[in-house]
């Protein structure tokens, strides 16, 4: 018995042949959007007209006594961002601002084990141990699960760049 992965626009629902070129949109922040990122497959023209409706916005962060301790994320217009600037243009005050430099990333103290059920599959730098894929190929439902809650992309044997690294067979 053999498997037969049919590929359809998230957008449209429109079934794409092999040869369609499929354009990967990442959803990075969204009012329903609420176990982090999530990618959609779309077609050129699902997607042509994206950077037409695309806002001119400022994304800030406001470290206030109301967040406790955190920042709050605020995304409001650039126009609206800019009217508050009344003593010179934002454009003027962006350009002298000081600088803020991004915070470093913490090293690990334990290395992770991605051979294991509890991090097979996450995305990683480094090199796919046997036992990774294999875990990763047996189950793959219960690792994309445990991907999806976490937030972080899934596992797609139809990927090529996934079937390689994990050893899915490809459709050649």
């Amino acid at each position: 018995m053999g498997k037969k992965t049919i590929h359809v626009s998230d957008f449209t629902g429109q079934v794409l042949s092999p040869d369609d070129e499929v354009v990967r949109v990442v959803v990075l922040e969204h009012p329903d959007l609420v176990a982090g990122p999530v990618r959609l497959d779309a077609t050129p023209v699902d997607v042509e007209s994206i950077d037409d409706a695309a806002l001119d916005v400022a994304v800030v962060e406001v470290h206030d006594r109301h967040g406790g301790g955190e920042p709050r994320r605020v995304v409001l217009t650039a126009s609206e961002f800019d009217a508050m600037a009344t003593d010179v243009p934002m454009a003027q005050l962006l350009r002298t601002a000081e600088r803020v430099k991004p915070p470093k990333a913490r090293r690990t103290a334990e290395k992770i084990d991605y051979g294991t059920i509890e991090h097979a599959g996450r995305p990683h730098r480094g090199r796919v141990t046997e036992e990774e894929a294999r875990l990763v190929r047996d189950r793959l439902d219960e690792v994309n699960k445990r991907l999806a809650d976490a937030g972080v992309r899934q596992v797609d044997p139809a990927d090529p760049e996934h079937a390689a690294r994990y050893g899915f067979p490809t459709a050649d």
